[in-house]
């Protein structure tokens, strides 16, 4: 399949996930069927030490348009997220959770708000999900919360739920984002300091019903302080240039996006 175009690849990396695998694949071939565009999977085995990567080997024997790498030992999801990017081939990404708590069922109709946006000449960025019904454990829902309404204050990025693992948007963008760990909490953010807009989507949240979340809510909420604050710090350090032209030959120039 190399040189294939693919309109879309589903990015999705995976940490010990060997009970959630084979059901989220069959979920994605689902949903896949049922799209008119040409789309790919892309796992990132992020150092599991379980049979998650046996299981996505395994699925490559039937599945094509799935592409699989492993990193040499656990490295987060950010990273995970980095090379999934990297590795993928669609114009567009959609960025889903491996742990089944995100419902791939929720792909079409969150592409399709990206499409609409485009086609409507907005100057669309992100489609970000924003769970309706949270299904994860006290306290952690509640740290979340007041988590999430602390980055919004600081940072206004007008998103309730930024911290949803479901996101939408060029390849292009994500890897023109200023990238460092955690950067996956704080996309929204990030996208409107490169001058794009959020578009904000509701999804279906589902309970965890195999293996362990990655983080606890303590560990969480440390380290996002010290995220919050280099990202703020980020964007008071953004100088955009105004009104990017492409200079052609003929005096006729036109304006471009500064990507």
């Amino acid at each position: 399949m190399t040189g294939e175009n693919f309109e879309l690849s589903v990015v999705v990396p995976v940490l010990n996930e060997e009970g959630n695998i084979d059901p989220l694949l069959a979920e994605l071939e689902a949903v896949r069927a049922s799209l008119d565009v040409p789309c790919e999977y892309v796992f990132v085995n992020d150092g599991s030490t379980d049979t998650t990567l046996d299981k996505l080997r395994a699925a490559m024997r039937t599945m094509p348009h799935l592409q699989v790498f492993s990193h040499g030992k656990p490295c987060g999801k950010s990273e995970a997220l980095l090379t999934c990017v990297r590795k993928a081939r669609g114009r567009l990404v959609v960025m889903i959770d491996g742990d089944l708590q995100n419902d791939p069922a929720d792909i079409p109709r969150l592409y399709q708000v990206y499409i609409d946006a485009e086609k409507s000449g907005q100057n669309i960025g992100i489609v970000e999900g924003q769970r309706t019904k949270r299904k994860d454990p006290f306290p952690r829902n509640l740290v979340s919360r007041i988590a999430n309404n602390v980055r919004g204050a600081i940072l206004n990025d007008t998103t309730r739920d930024a911290g949803c693992g479901f996101k939408v948007l060029s390849r292009d963008l994500f890897l023109a984002l200023p990238f460092f760990t955690g950067l996956h909490r704080f996309m929204p953010a990030l996208v409107k300091r490169e001058g794009f807009e959020i578009v904000l989507a509701p999804v279906n949240h589902r309970p965890r019903v195999s293996g362990v979340a990655k983080y606890n809510t303590w560990n969480r909420l440390w380290v996002g302080i010290g995220d919050l604050a280099a990202v703020w710090w980020l964007l008071k350090r953004r100088h955009d240039p105004h009104g990017v032209t492409h200079n052609l030959s003929d005096g006729k120039d036109e304006p471009c996006s500064p990507l």
